[in-house]
């Protein structure tokens, strides 16, 4: 925390100490850090902080984008990442509320919810390698894998997923053949992919430790990729990158 205070210090456009008065550079920075890991309503925030709710909203619409810039350089290139690794990948749905305004294109049939579609990659061992941006969450997974930078930075790694991938060039279980059930080497060969497959959704609930990826987003959709990216770069903080 007191790093992330300090290189935000030193962001030559950064806010300046006036317009941060009511709480100081610290307590802003720590107060948009809880509102990411805990996704409270602002007014919570408001009470537990003692300022109003407008202070914690402009805190927050001052500070995510900073926060997030800061801290971007500790994203390694996923190419660097994954080098000499197999590589998991799995598709999440962060769900959100049901905006009437953008009809069925966040709906997702696979959850019954609304939502954006995140790809993350890990490795064998649950470590993170990189999260896509989002896309609607109608998007299925293996249309996500393509409109991400994934296919290009992975393209020399071994790849494993589920069977929302067929169809890629990832590898993925065996579906079931129409009418039959499956063979006794299909089923073995299943296993041993989900077996393989569980340490990337280990990544992912390790990921939605920050509960604004793992509990309803209230906000505008457009401000998420920006939550996206600023979540994705304090995990690789956390990891030490």
């Amino acid at each position: 925390m007191a790093c992330v205070h300090a290189e935000l210090r030193a962001v030559p456009d950064g806010p300046s100490p006036e317009r941060l008065r009511a709480l100081g550079l610290y307590k802003s920075v720590v107060l948009v850090l809880f509102l990411l890991r805990q996704n409270p309503v602002q007014e919570v925030a408001a009470e537990l902080f003692g300022v109003s709710q407008a202070t914690v909203s402009r805190r927050w619409n001052m500070l995510l984008p900073v926060v997030g810039k800061v801290l971007n350089r500790h994203v390694p290139e996923p190419a660097e990442a994954s080098a000499g690794r197999v590589v998991l990948v799995d598709g999440t749905l962060v769900t959100t509320w049901d905006w009437k305004s953008e009809g069925t294109s966040m709906f997702s049939g696979k959850h019954r919810g609304t939502g954006f579609n995140l790809q993350i990659a890990a490795t064998l061992a649950g470590d993170l390698i990189a999260v896509s941006l989002p896309l609607p969450g109608s998007r299925h997974d293996a249309f996500a894998w393509r409109q991400s930078h994934f296919p290009e930075a992975f393209v020399d790694r071994d790849k494993l997923g589920d069977l929302g991938y067929i169809g890629t060039e990832i590898r993925t279980g065996r579906r079931k053949p129409p009418g039959r059930d499956h063979s006794a080497g299909d089923k073995e060969a299943n296993q041993s992919v989900n077996t393989l497959r569980a340490a990337v959704e280990r990544a992912i609930a390790h990921l939605k430790d920050w509960k604004i990826l793992a509990t309803r987003y209230r906000g505008p959709l457009t401000r998420f990729p920006t939550i996206a990216t600023t979540v994705t770069a304090l995990a690789f903080y956390k990891k030490g990158w």
